[in-house]
């Protein structure tokens, strides 16, 4: 019998994952969200790869993302959550400029030390009006799980 675990996102395989359709790349998305909403690429983030039913992305924590201890602050794990999902969406969507997010919730599990932390962003459910994501963020540095975070998108609707 298969054990289900609590975590899907961190121990689920990819083969495992429904059959998700990418409709546009990593590149195409990224050159999309330059034309559409200029400002994303200001903050040092990057979208990685986007492959069925997932997405990863990148942000790179300077400076001005820290908090007094020298940590990642909360604000950026956050942006990083929310820019994960609506990669995670446009790749499976296509050029959805007004999908907006609706729900994000964050667990924040153990301080990030400074540098890139990287998400991994899990599309849980695809339907016509609202999409379902599940992201994971690791510091790059120590490999270690950093935040947890549940988001959904609500999609516009689609002309008949």
């Amino acid at each position: 019998m298969r054990r289900l675990s609590r975590f899907p996102c961190r121990t689920a395989s990819r083969r495992d994952d429904m059959d998700y359709s990418v409709v546009m790349t990593a590149e195409e998305v990224t050159t999309y969200l330059d034309e559409v909403f200029p400002a994303w690429s200001s903050g040092g983030l990057g979208i990685k790869s986007i492959t069925p039913g997932w997405a990863e992305v990148t942000q790179e924590a300077g400076k001005n993302n820290l908090r007094p201890g020298g940590t990642v602050n909360g604000p950026t794990l956050f942006t990083l959550a929310d820019f994960a999902a609506y990669a995670v969406i446009l790749g499976h969507v296509g050029q959805q400029a007004l999908a907006v997010t609706t729900n994000l919730s964050i667990n924040f599990l153990r301080k990030a030390p400074p540098g890139a932390v990287v998400g991994h962003c899990r599309l849980l459910k695809l339907g016509k009006r609202l999409a379902v994501t599940d992201c994971d963020i690791t510091s790059v540095e120590t490999g270690e799980l950093i935040a947890q975070a549940h988001a959904t998108y609500s999609l516009p609707p689609t002309k008949a």
